[in-house]
């Protein structure tokens, strides 16, 4: 790594572990907090829907702002945004001011593809799938955790998480202010196209590119199998095992500790010794064959090994595929792509809880049935992977 990405990484690192501390601060409570306001699985599979469609549209718009004007305003930008979506929802007095609080933190929800494109900006190669790890393991360490934590303040009150997840942003935005060094050189922001900061026929055409194109894909199928089994697993925990949120929080926070190990240590050996391409391929049958799983065990023992089982597999793609993604990347375009693959993340988890939510009205295991099914699609495109494409220019 360059001198300018080993003194990056470290306070990206702690930004991004705040972030997500704030981030899974407030999941044991959300479904608790949408059946308040009588939001029962279907409820909230529209609720977290409503976020990923802001955030679908904004975050290609946010990365390509990222790219004329630099990460760091960007990326202050969008955390400060979480910390205002979190006070909206900590005074939500309806269901109507909570969809309003969501679709807030989503049309500024670009700090994960921004913070990447700083590490892109200055690393390179297996280094660069390396930070993404470590990108990756700080966002892991704060939920490792935040559940838990939230589930804790909450049995107290309910909405003392969210007042609570917000001052951690904050903290997230004035550390960066202090301390980030702005990694995007005044060159390449002259490179820029500014003409067309959102626009249907580069998102298409990048999908149609070889190698960067079915990685857009397989980015849309991993959102929607992980945003579905999100909606698994609450309503799992809260209507049919009836946890409490303690006990969903603490759950949640090994999981959140298997992510930390998977993403600081196992995934970095993983690619010393592996083809990135077959790592890819591994995270995705083995997720396959655990969320099948959840169908048939539903005790709490086996819903706890299975969802650590999950996290060991699941917490391998999404570093290895932004690496490829940012490897077949020109320079000057790594924000905008970036943000393209986080707007396919967003689209899947528009997706997933709405196919999660219809689904659910048969049976809540079903859910589960439904995440593996889309996975099985992506198992059987990553047969693409393996053939040689040209860098993106867009």
């Amino acid at each position: 790594m360059t001198s300018t990405s080993k003194s990056t990484l470290p306070i990206l690192a702690l930004i991004m572990m705040i972030n997500a501390l704030s981030y899974g601060v407030i999941i044991p409570l959300i479904y608790p907090l949408a059946e308040r306001f009588g939001l029962g699985a279907t409820g909230l599979s529209w609720l977290i829907a409503s976020f990923s469609l802001a955030q679908f549209i904004a975050t290609p718009i946010i990365g390509r702002l990222s790219d004329r004007y630099g990460r760091k305003p960007l990326l202050l930008i969008s955390v400060f945004g979480s910390a205002a979506s979190m006070v909206l929802m900590a005074l939500a007095n309806s269901g109507f001011s909570l969809f309003f609080a969501r679709i807030v933190d989503g049309v500024t929800g670009g700090n994960n593809s921004v913070a990447q494109a700083a590490i892109a900006d200055s690393t390179s190669g297996a280094d660069r799938a390396k930070a993404f790890g470590l990108l990756g393991a700080a966002f892991g360490f704060g939920f490792l955790f935040g559940p838990a934590l939230g589930g804790l303040l909450g049995n107290f009150n309910l909405m003392a998480p969210f007042w609570f997840a917000s001052g951690l942003a904050v903290l997230a935005v004035v550390l960066g202010g202090l301390f980030l060094t702005e990694t995007l050189p005044v060159e390449n922001r002259k490179a820029v196209k500014m003409e067309h900061l959102f626009h249907g026929k580069q998102l298409f055409t990048a999908l149609l590119t070889p190698m960067v194109g079915i990685l857009f894909v397989l980015t849309l199928l991993l959102s929607m199998a992980q945003s579905s089994f999100i909606i698994g697993i609450q309503t799992i925990s809260f209507d049919v095992l009836k946890l409490s949120t303690k006990t969903f929080g603490l759950i949640l926070g090994s999981v959140g500790l298997v992510s930390v190990i998977m993403q600081a240590g196992v995934i970095r050996l993983a690619i010393k010794v592996f083809k990135k391409e077959w790592l890819l391929v591994f995270s995705l049958l083995g997720s396959t064959l655990t969320l099948a799983a959840f169908y048939f065990f539903q005790e709490l023992n086996w819903f706890v090994g299975l969802n650590v089982l999950y996290t060991v597999f699941i917490s391998l793609g999404a570093p290895v595929v932004s690496g490829l993604i940012s490897e077949r990347t020109k320079a000057e375009d790594q924000g905008y792509v970036l943000g393209l693959n986080q707007a396919y993340m967003a689209l899947g988890m528009i997706i997933g809880p709405l196919l999660a939510g219809l689904v659910a009205l048969t049976g809540l295991s079903h859910i589960f049935i439904l995440a593996a099914g889309v996975l099985v699609v992506g198992l059987l495109a990553t047969k693409w992977l393996f053939v040689s494409g040209k860098k993106i220019d867009l």
